[in-house]
């Protein structure tokens, strides 16, 4: 379809008449028209979650599980609120495709058993440190060579991005997750739990506390936006390195979260 023949998009006046038609009278054709409008964003949190996931996790699989959270986000904001609905939404998208793969239980299990123990390692190091490890420091703690850690942490890079949204107890969290408080620091909901404002305390702290290169990559990815590729074009590595910092630095982030008083 050419430029010429595209619909416009419509106006924030538009988008606002269709909120207050379906919020009035639960018009479906208004309910259709904010689905229409709005669907963009479950691809883009699609392309987001599907990082480092096995290619047996299907992209269109990953779209469909977030529509129906889309669904679900804009059968139950409330305008009135004075929350952005992108924000909103986001973190109902995300959570329905979590939910999903959690479902599916995809992880093979010599790959979770494999992330617990450079877990564990890492929280031992860690205490004893009283500062987030390097990678170097990592391996020799485990008795193992800096490329075959580099590699572990390669294949359990999908665990990472997904353990973003698990650093606390998602009874305590709210509606907002980790991973939604790094993108936008104004995501926990208004008026949220002096507990949120802590956490949203404690990860700014863990954060600052990484080594410099995963502070970097942690910072362009979730306050910046770029993709794994675009940060490997800056640092001068590959997308599946920059995978490997981003595994390693979520884990710290972890405990660090688990034990906020430490280092």
């Amino acid at each position: 379809m050419s430029d010429r023949t595209r619909a416009p998009e419509p106006t924030a006046q538009q988008i606002g008449g269709l909120w207050a038609q379906f919020k009035a009278s639960g018009s479906p054709r208004a309910r259709e028209g904010l689905i229409l409008h709005y669907s963009p964003l479950v691809k883009f949190v699609a392309g987001r979650v599907g990082v480092g996931l096995p290619r047996s996790v299907e992209q269109s699989d990953l779209i469909s599980y977030g529509m129906f959270g889309l669904i679900d986000a804009i059968d139950k904001f409330e305008p009135e609120r004075n929350i952005k609905f992108e924000t909103y939404a986001v973190n109902r998208i995300k959570g329905a495709i979590l939910d999903e793969l959690r479902a599916l239980d995809w992880v093979p299990r010599s790959v979770r058993a494999r992330a617990r123990e450079i877990q564990r390692s890492l929280d031992e190091l860690e205490h004893r440190l009283k500062r987030s490890a390097t990678e170097d420091e990592l391996a020799a703690h485990m008795g193992l060579p800096v490329d075959t850690l580099q590699t572990q942490l390669g294949e359990i890079a999908g665990l990472g991005f997904v353990a973003l949204d698990e650093l606390i107890d998602p009874g305590e969290r709210g509606s907002a997750t980790l991973g939604d408080l790094l993108a936008d620091p104004r995501a926990a909901e208004p008026g949220g739990s002096f507990e949120q404002q802590e956490t949203r305390y404690f990860l700014t702290d863990a954060i600052n506390r990484l080594p410099e290169r995963e502070r970097l990559v942690i910072t362009l990815y979730y306050y910046e936006g770029l993709t794994l590729a675009e940060i490997g074009d800056v640092l001068g590595v590959t997308e599946s390195r920059i995978c490997q910092i981003h595994t390693k630095s979520v884990m710290s982030l972890r405990n660090r979260m688990i034990e906020p008083g430490t280092g």
